[in-house]
Parts: C-alpha cells; sequence; structure tokens
C-alpha cells in the first residue's frame, strides 16, 4: 500500500491543442494538506480539472496515482469512488433536485454502488443526521437540504455547501479551487475549521488558493508554487506568508520563471 495518497508524476495537459500543464511533480503523503498558489494564468484549475477527468482537458504525458492507483486510467466515476472529490471554485446550481436527494444518490454511488443501505431506512436516518450535523457546523439553515442544490445560494454560502458535500463523500483526497474565494472573514474561519477537523490519515487535501489567511487555521503540511504549468518550489507555511507580503514577483525571479 501506497504512503502517498495522491502522487504527481511529470503531469502534462492541454487544452485545445494548447499545454498548460508542462510537468508538474508532487506528492502529497497520506493525511497531509498541501497547498498550490502562484500568479493567474498558472494552469492551477487546469490541474484540477484534469486530475478529477474533465473530457477537455486532454492528457499528452506522465503519471497521477491515488493511493497507488493508476488514476489515469480511471473513469469519472471510478475517480470519485476510488476517493477523489472536486470542490469547484464556481458550484453550479442544478434546479430541481434537493441537496439531500443529491447528496445521498451520490453517496450511494460512490459508496454502496448504489445497493444495499438504499432499501435501509435506518440508513437514511443516519445520513439525514449527518447531513443536518454538517450544515449546523457551517452555518447553514436545516433548509438548505431540502432547496434545490445552490439554487439562490449566495456566493459564499455556496463554497460552505461544498464542504457539506465534503462531509456526506467522505473523500480520500479532496481537491479545492479556490474553496476561500467569495467568503468573509467570519466564513473563512468556519470553513477552514471544518476542514482542518477532517484532517487524519484517512483524508488528505490539495488547495489552490490565493490568500493564506484560510490556511493560517488549516496549517498545511506544504505550500507548492506554480507558474506557467509547473512547480517552481515547495515549502513550508512561511512561504504563503512571503507570498502574501511581497507578491509573485521575487519568487519567479529566483526560479527564473518571471
Amino acid at each position: 500500500m501506497s504512503q502517498y495518497a495522491l502522487e504527481i508524476k511529470n503531469l502534462r495537459a492541454s487544452i485545445d491543442d494548447k499545454p498548460i500543464l508542462n510537468g508538474i511533480t508532487l506528492a502529497i503523503p497520506k493525511g497531509e494538506v498541501h497547498v498550490i498558489m502562484g500568479p493567474n494564468g498558472s494552469g492551477k484549475s487546469t490541474l484540477a480539472y484534469t486530475l478529477m477527468g474533465h473530457p477537455r482537458y486532454a492528457v499528452t504525458g506522465g503519471e497521477v496515482l491515488l493511493d497507488g492507483e493508476d488514476l489515469l486510467k480511471m473513469k469519472v466515476h471510478e475517480r470519485a469512488r476510488n476517493g477523489l472529490f472536486l470542490a469547484y471554485q464556481y458550484p453550479v446550481e442544478i434546479p430541481g433536485v434537493s441537496m439531500a436527494h443529491f447528496l445521498w444518490n451520490a453517496y450511494q454511488a460512490v459508496h454502496q454502488n448504489g445497493d444495499g443501505a438504499k432499501k435501509d431506512p435506518k440508513a437514511v436516518v443516519a445520513f439525514r443526521k449527518k447531513l443536518n450535523g454538517s450544515l449546523d457546523s457551517l452555518n447553514l439553515s436545516p433548509d438548505f437540504s431540502m432547496r434545490h442544490l445552490n439554487v439562490g445560494a449566495s456566493g459564499g454560502e455556496k463554497k460552505r455547501l461544498e464542504v457539506v458535500q465534503m462531509h456526506a463523500l467522505a473523500p480520500k483526497v479532496a481537491i479545492m479551487d479556490e474553496i476561500d474565494s467569495g467568503l468573509d472573514i467570519d466564513s473563512t474561519r468556519v470553513v477552514a475549521e471544518n476542514i482542518a477537523a477532517m484532517k487524519g490519515p484517512e483524508f488528505s487535501a490539495l488547495i489552490i488558493t490565493h490568500y493564506p489567511r484560510i490556511l493560517e487555521y488549516i496549517q498545511p503540511e506544504r505550500v507548492h508554487v506554480m507558474s506557467a504549468g509547473r512547480i517552481l518550489c515547495s515549502r513550508g507555511m512561511e512561504l504563503a506568508r512571503q507570498l502574501e507580503q511581497r507578491g509573485y514577483d521575487w519568487i519567479l525571479k529566483e526560479y527564473n520563471a518571471s
């Protein structure tokens, strides 16, 4: 069994024949939270979508292992069943589908393959209780469970609902694409504390962000700087604080990436 939750080795990917990822290499040990920061246009979101299997992004080289298994050979639903989760930068609205119904079916698809617990009333009750607890921990009204998914929710509420989905699906590896964008100070703290509470041997995360405020609560093990589709360097939390104070120019010059 691999010691790494996620291993990315020289990953290359393009969109519409335009290279975006130019050899990404990083490894996240089990139980760790890592962060990617970098200027706009560095390929951070492309990395997230490529790992999740978005059909628009074509992998042109490299290898990705999820808990030791070849991620790139998996279809999107297989990646989810094997423990990968993506929290979107811009969560979509799904009219006509309640959050509770969506999450219950997603949970069945990921963990039960649609069988067994679906017919067990006790399992449904336990799931609903857990869902309500998640909503409460993120300062969201319990009626969100019956509302259409993300419909009518503010930008900050949508981001908190992404964390509710993480609670429900319990992924092995969560990729969070700017989970803190659109959040005020209090909401950032609440989201960060919920993410920090999930840390453990069975949960690892890769957080994409521009702002270190959320990281002060989470205290990630590593911070990676990305530019032009490559990882320039990997250091500790102090790197995120330096970037907030000094911007990116100095580190781009240090690695001849300006």
